[in-house]
């Protein structure tokens, strides 16, 4: 008896195949799986948070400040702060360090010894002056400040109170970054680095440096699993793990030291001019005794760039 063709295994695969295809090549036809997702572009940038973004009206930032070769002066451009590169993405200048002639379409609402209760404020002086708008990215890094005054706080008294308190403040700063999306601003946030880690930190002896850490990690937990948790409206940088892989592995990361302050004198004023013996911009981790040197934020901010192109907002 001669085989069927019809019923020969070859023929069915290759009649399976051929519907298969033309029933994509239909749904194609519709668009149905050729729709395109359209990256973010934003319109503007808002800052939001302590020294870590924070200008001076005149540029100068709260880290190791650039100077131009020919003039020897400041030059904000020079040794760029995290919310630059951010920025640099979109060609957004801020009015302190402006990008071109034109509108200056990022805005740094971040101050100099912010805390948490301050980020309500900050945000509040920007729905003051208009709010949001569709398109808007605001990235957020706070945290420091509040770590420094509840250990300053606990003076050898109940460790619960203090770890409680780092707590209440990490879901305070989550509730804003909820409310910054509930505003209509898609959010970039970025923990902050390990305080036990710090100048300042290593200045506390190792009970004290121990207990900065935990501090700075119940503060940093809760912020975590307070904002919305969702890549549609915000954007996590782990900031405290590039720190602290840092200080573990310096030379992965070209630096030299991580555990002194390269600046001999106060910050902004700090220059590329006015370093310790031996101190580099690039090759020593902290500006002084809390905030980090041009490295490191050249570190955050690429992390934060990588997640403003690559998130699905």
């Amino acid at each position: 008896m001669t085989p069927n063709p019809s019923r020969s295994p070859i023929s069915s695969l290759a009649r399976r195949f051929a519907l298969g295809l033309a029933a994509v090549l239909a749904l194609a036809s519709c668009g149905g799986e050729t729709q395109q997702i359209e990256p973010f572009v934003a319109k503007r940038y808002f800052a939001f948070g302590d020294e870590m973004s924070a200008f001076t009206a005149d540029g100068r930032k709260y880290s190791i400040n650039g100077l131009n070769v020919e003039t020897d002066a400041i030059d904000c451009t020079q040794s760029r702060i995290w919310i630059q590169y951010v920025a640099a993405i979109y060609k957004f200048g801020f009015a302190e360090c402006p990008e071109g002639t034109g509108e200056q379409k990022a805005v740094s609402r971040a101050a100099p010894g912010a805390k948490a209760a301050d980020l309500v404020l900050q945000i509040n002086a920007q729905v003051a002056a208009g709010g949001f708008e569709d398109r808007d990215l605001a990235t957020v890094l706070i945290g420091t400040n509040d770590i420094k005054e509840i250990y300053e706080s606990y003076g050898g008294g109940s460790t619960d109170a203090v770890v409680a308190e780092a707590r209440r403040r990490g879901v305070r700063i989550g509730e804003q970054i909820n409310r910054l999306v509930e505003l209509g601003a898609k959010v970039i946030v970025s923990t902050t680095p390990d305080l036990g880690t710090t100048p300042y930190g290593l200045a506390q002896g190792s009970d004290g440096a121990k207990l900065l850490t935990r501090l700075s990690n119940e503060l940093n937990g809760r912020v975590r699993v307070t904002f919305l948790n969702d890549g549609r409206f915000v954007g996590l940088v782990s900031g405290d793990e590039w720190i602290t892989a840092a200080v573990r592995f310096p030379d992965d990361y070209g630096l030299d030291n991580v555990s002194g302050a390269a600046c001999n004198v106060a910050l902004p004023d700090c220059t590329s001019e006015t370093l310790v013996t031996g101190a580099t911009a690039d090759t020593w981790l902290w500006a002084d005794d809390l905030w980090v040197a041009s490295r490191a934020q050249r570190g955050l901010g690429q992390l934060a760039e990588s997640r403003a192109r690559d998130n699905p907002f």
